[in-house]
């Protein structure tokens, strides 16, 4: 199809398909920014000259160069230049606020590490003192049964003096009663009880 028609030699620039831009309002939209716009040919099917359609770009782009020279183009860009410039101050609040966030946390969380730490020492102070309580009271509790137990050896000791002497005492008689029995010649009447 495009072999069909005639080419056309381009000795003056074409007007680019694009409308003019409308001129600017009293106060410029903060929240769109302006972009500009470049006029690239569709891709055809055939190429009959690429040469030929760069230069129609090239134009193109130059018309729009001189059309943003000109002077209501100038507000377009200081309210461009104004917008950016909030942007970036908002930015910057945006970033301070986040850091001053960022530091209250980290304040909160080292104030709360500070917390943990203090009652733990506290608890293991408690801890402490109970332990020693304790190993007070088991001291206490062995040396009463110490004394309990010297208590206990002291009266075994006793019994066994008792039991010794009485022994002795026994075995005195015993000897004494012999010795009369052979001093008078006679039997005794009980035999050790086996009689």
């Amino acid at each position: 199809m495009a072999e069909d028609q005639p080419k056309k030699v381009i000795d003056e620039p074409e007007p680019c398909s694009d409308p003019p831009p409308p001129p600017p309002p009293s106060d410029p939209p903060a929240a769109e920014p302006v972009e500009e716009k470049t006029v690239i040919p569709p891709p055809a099917e055939e190429k009959p000259d690429d040469s030929k359609a760069i230069v129609v770009v090239e134009k193109c782009e130059e018309v729009e160069e001189k059309k943003a020279e000109a002077p209501h183009d100038r507000d377009v860009v200081l309210a461009r230049v104004a917008t950016e410039k909030r942007l970036s101050l908002i930015q910057a609040w945006e970033e301070s606020e986040k850091s001053k966030a960022e530091n209250k946390a980290q304040k909160k969380v080292s104030a709360v590490a500070a917390w943990e730490n203090s009652k733990k020492a506290n608890i293991e102070a408690e801890l402490k003192k109970i332990e020693e309580k304790l190993e007070k009271k088991k001291a206490e509790y062995v040396e009463k049964m110490k004394n309990k137990v010297a208590m206990v050896h002291k009266a075994a000791e006793e019994k066994r003096a008792m039991v010794e002497a009485r022994r002795g005492e026994d075995l005195l008689k015993a000897e004494e009663i012999a010795a009369k029995y052979r001093a008078t010649g006679t039997a005794p009447k009980k035999l050790l009880g086996f009689f």
